[in-house]
């Protein structure tokens, strides 16, 4: 049986994805700006700060970096949401690119997360010991913490992954022609 396209209907999915993705990555544009005009006097306090973890001094070294990262990926998911709004289709393809760089990027950054909660457990142990049954229930604490991370990014990945692929159906991509 033959496939049928409705011409010119303008699917809900695309719609509501777009302006989800406008509200989100006007917010994280304008974080962005804010943690950019922060950033060097919260380094500097940071720097100062004696007895840092080795986790915590290379975040801070690298956090212009990764606010200005931050800035042209909103940025750019701004304007692509923008024209995944209005059916252009170097914007679909521009957007689905840069729900891939998301998906790599989380992805990534659960090995972040582990050291992050690792240098945090590390750091108060060693300045406050615990007795050895409240290091039993905080360890497991740490273990759901650790655990729920990793599940909430997995789960975040997927919900991307089938964006793109509802975005690369040929019903979607029609609508973009």
């Amino acid at each position: 049986m033959p496939q049928t396209f409705n011409v010119g209907s303008r699917s809900l999915f695309v719609t509501i994805t777009a302006w989800i993705f406008i509200v989100v990555a006007g917010l994280t544009t304008l974080s962005a700006v804010v943690q950019n005009a922060a950033t060097g006097s919260l380094m500097a306090g940071m720097q100062a700060a004696p007895g840092l973890p080795l986790i915590s001094k290379l975040l801070i070294a690298y956090l212009p970096w990764v606010v200005g990262a931050t800035l042209a990926l909103s940025l750019a998911t701004l304007i692509s949401a923008g024209g995944l709004l209005m059916r252009l289709e170097w914007a679909r393809r521009v957007f689905i690119g840069l729900l891939v760089v998301a998906i790599v990027a989380n992805l990534a950054g659960l090995w972040l997360q582990q050291e992050v909660v690792q240098s945090l457990v590390s750091a108060t142990l060693t300045r406050a010991p615990l007795p050895p049954q409240a290091v039993e229930v905080f360890g497991g604490f740490v273990t759901a913490s650790r655990v729920m991370g990793a599940l909430v990014t997995l789960g975040a990945c997927a919900l991307l992954v089938w964006v793109i692929r509802r975005l690369m159906s040929p019903m979607i991509r029609q609508e973009f022609a």
